[in-house]
Parts: structure tokens; C-alpha cells; sequence
């Protein structure tokens, strides 16, 4: 495997080429989330397919901020790789291991004795309570799974290397939806079944990325360096990556805990609106991969360079990134808004569920734009060094969502929707500002020619 310095070349080239490989993958990591939803929804029933939906949010929540951590672990990555500093990156890696696994074992432990009271104080349905509790503790018992994975991958895209995830994901994409249907459809574990494939996907995944970061020349003395350091990874080190990762891993916390509000009105609702909610959150889930995609593209160009202190060449990035969101959503946002009944219909069956997705789906369909370049100037923003502002955005995305989910979210499903979209118009907008400055008027004089 080869790493990738973002820090020469055509930036266009470079930033097309490390978003296509990363955009198959997180397509292919939704693909089996879809699959595992159709599975669900037309081999057990609407209501199960509800019971994964419910506990939608709450994974967000949850495993959220264990992976937007190792996410903002990536930040110091990019830029050490950017610096060309090997030493210091060997060393960054080795620390966010061990914060991780720490985290993650300690997270496990709380949720799963908190599980009952979180889906208890979100309204979850009765007819649905028990499916979400057993689909949720697997996925919690996975949890450190998840994060060792989300680590690796990260550790990869920092380095310039978006094919290895792809692979990592195509794989355990195919694996997923075999055993989706072995323990769905052919042992008929329900709920449980899906859950369980989640987690060993998840593993294979991470089992083979690790596999290839451990012949990357650049980290090839890690283990003797593992070795030095068993007992206790240096405190300043530890402290870098938590300055960058606690902000993003709350970050993601709040907009789920934004999310939770509308999931909360959505459950008052019933069950089949609960259905609904759940199937055009999937294709929203979807059709964002291509604005993360590009966002993740920029954090990783944008990282690197900071690190070489090329602001020039961020610039340009940057705007480049924006013209490549708008151009990938286009058509993503015309099947949101002609056509959602019919992939509403790839998982529903009830004809008045799927007249729920046909009201708010076409919403985000027209707001899709405001949420790609929301992507572009977080990611943009965070790969400067500054994690702090997008975390603030997560805050002012709650308070949207909470504004508008009792003004409106009580009174329709409409209103669910257009609550959604304006928490994304708003931390767009404060995003874009944020950049602006830091980039034009926050930055070395020098670095304007």
C-alpha cells in the first residue's frame, strides 16, 4: 500500500481521485444498511423494520461520538503526515489506540445498563419496545469493534489512502447481507440476526484494514514502539488528540441528541409514522454519503497541507470541493423529490406509509445542497486545526431542530422534515462564515501570495 501526499499536484485531481474510492465505500457501507433494512422490513414486518428505526437516533448518539473521536484523532494525522513527520505520526496512532479501546470498553458498560431507560425516556412504541432493546444491545456489545475499525480506516484515509477502505467495505458489505439472510430469513433470529451480522461485518472489515496498515513503510517501526510504550502512551501526545477528538466526538453527540428531539415527536406519532421516518432517514442516510464523501476528501487535503502550511493550495481546495458537492447532488435530489414512492416502496409495503415518505422526503431533497456544503466547510474548518466551531454548529443544529420540532414538528410529518433541513441551512451557514475568516483573515500574511 501506498500513502498519498495531497501536498503537490493538481489539487482537482487529487481531491476527484480520493473521493471516488471513498465514496463507493461509504455507498457500499449504506448499501448493506439498505439491504438490511429491506430484509427486515419484508421478512419479519413493518413494525420490526420500526424497531431498527427507533433505535436509530440513539446509535447515532452512542457510537457517534466514539467514532467522531477517532475521527478528530485524524486531524492530528493528516497533519503530522503533511509535516512529513513520521516519528510523531507512529506516535499519535499508538496513543489514539489505546484512548480508544479505553472508551469504547468503558462506553459499552454504561449504555448497555442505561439501554431501557434511553428507549423508555425517547417514547418508543410498546408494540415495538422489545425488538429495539434486543437489535440495540448488540450493537452496543459491538461497540468497541466499531471504534477499533473507525480507527483504522482513519488512520488510512489520514495517509492519503481512500482504496483500502473501499476494499475493506466492499467485503464487508458482501459479507452482511449473506448473513443477513442466513440468520434473518433462513434461522429466523428477527432483529437479533441483523444486529449480529452488523457486528462481524464490522470485524472483518477492521481485521483486514489492519492488516494492511501494518505494511505501510511509514509506521513500519510501530511495534517496537508499541513495546516501549505498553504501559503508558505519552500524556502530551494524549492530550493533542483529545483536543481535537472530544470536540468532534461531541459534536456528533448534539446533532444526535438534535435528531432525538424530532425521533421523540415522530414515536408520539405512532408506529407506522415511526416506519416512515425511519425509511426516508435511510435514504437520507444514503444520499448524504456523496457530501461527506467530498467532505472527507477536503478534510484529508486540507490536513495535510495545513501541516506543509500550503493556505493557498487549501483555498483552491476548498472551492473546488464546493462546485464537486453541488455537481454529485444534483441528481440525488431529483429522486428525492419525483420519486418517493417508489424507493420508499423498496421497503414499505402500507400504502399510507408510504404517502408519509412522499410528504417529506422531496423537503430534504431541496435542501441537499445546503447539506453538501455543510460537509465541505466542516470538514474544511476542522482539517485547519479548529474543532471547536463545528461543535458549536452541533449545538446550534439542536436548537433548530428543537425550535422548530415544537412549532412545527407537533403539528405535521411536514413540519418533522422542514425541522430537519433548517438545522442544516443553519450550521451551513455559520460554517461557511467560520471558514471565511479563518482562512482569509486568521492565517500567516505570507501565505496570500
Amino acid at each position: 500500500m501506498k500513502t498519498n501526499n495531497m501536498t503537490e499536484g493538481n489539487s482537482l485531481k487529487q481531491i476527484v481521485l480520493f473521493f471516488l474510492p471513498l465514496l463507493m465505500g461509504n455507498l457500499f457501507q449504506q448499501v448493506y444498511s439498505l439491504v438490511d433494512s429491506i430484509i427486515v422490513g419484508k421478512g419479519i414486518g413493518d413494525k420490526a423494520l420500526a424497531a431498527v428505526g427507533a433505535s436509530g437516533t440513539l446509535n447515532f448518539l452512542i457510537l457517534g461520538f466514539v467514532v467522531g473521536l477517532t475521527r478528530g484523532f485524524g486531524i492530528n494525522f493528516s497533519q503530522s503526515f503533511g509535516k512529513g513527520d513520521s516519528k510523531l505520526l507512529r506516535s499519535y496512532i499508538l496513543a489514539a489506540q489505546y484512548i480508544s479501546l479505553a472508551i469504547s470498553v468503558l462506553f459499552t458498560l454504561l449504555c448497555l445498563l442505561a439501554l431501557r431507560e434511553m428507549l423508555t425516556f425517547l417514547q418508543t412504541p410498546s408494540d415495538i419496545y422489545s425488538d429495539a432493546y434486543a437489535y440495540f444491545a448488540v450493537i452496543l456489545a459491538g461497540i468497541t469493534i466499531t471504534v477499533l475499525n473507525n480507527l483504522t480506516i482513519t488512520i488510512l484515509q489520514s495517509l492519503g489512502d481512500s482504496k483500502t477502505p473501499l476494499t475493506a467495505m466492499v467485503i464487508s458489505s458482501i459479507i452482511n447481507i449473506i448473513l443477513d439472510l442466513l440468520f434473518v430469513m433462513g434461522l429466523h433470529l428477527g432483529v437479533i440476526g441483523a444486529a449480529i451480522a452488523t457486528v462481524i461485518a464490522q470485524a472483518v472489515s477492521y481485521i483486514y484494514c489492519r492488516f494492511i496498515l501494518s505494511r505501510i513503510p511509514d509506521l513500519s517501526d510501530e511495534k517496537s514502539e508499541r513495546i516501549k510504550r505498553f504501559v503508558m502512551p505519552e500524556l502530551t501526545l494524549c492530550v493533542d488528540l483529545l483536543k481535537m477528538g472530544l470536540p468532534v466526538a461531541f459534536m456528533n453527540s448534539v446533532t444526535a441528541a438534535g435528531g432525538m428531539i424530532l425521533q421523540y415527536f415522530v414515536n408520539l406519532m405512532g408506529s407506522a409514522y415511526v416506519a416512515a421516518y425511519s425509511v426516508c432517514m435511510k435514504f437520507a442516510g444514503l444520499f448524504e454519503q456523496f457530501g461527506i464523501s467530498v467532505g472527507l476528501a477536503i478534510l484529508t487535503f486540507v490536513g495535510q497541507n495545513k501541516g506543509a502550511g500550503k493556505y493557498d493550495r487549501i483555498r483552491k481546495g476548498v472551492r473546488q470541493g464546493l462546485v464537486l458537492s453541488v455537481i454529485v447532488n444534483i441528481p440525488l435530489a431529483l429522486i428525492q423529490i419525483v420519486f418517493p414512492e417508489k424507493i420508499s416502496g423498496l421497503m414499505l409495503s402500507d400504502p399510507d406509509t408510504i404517502g408519509y415518505c412522499a410528504q417529506f422526503m422531496p423537503i430534504l431533497g431541496i435542501s441537499l445542497f445546503a447539506l453538501g456544503w455543510l460537509f465541505v466547510f466542516r470538514y474544511a474548518v476542522q482539517g485547519l486545526g479548529n474543532t471547536i466551531v463545528p461543535m458549536f454548529s452541533g449545538f446550534l443544529e439542536v436548537a433548530l431542530r428543537l425550535v422548530f420540532g415544537f412549532t412545527l414538528g407537533k403539528m405535521s410529518f411536514t413540519g418533522i422534515a422542514i425541522s430537519e433541513v433548517s438545522a442544516w441551512i443553519g450550521a451551513a451557514i455559520m460554517l461557511a462564515l467560520t471558514y471565511l475568516l479563518s482562512i482569509f483573515v486568521f492565517i500567516p500574511k505570507s501565505s496570500h501570495t
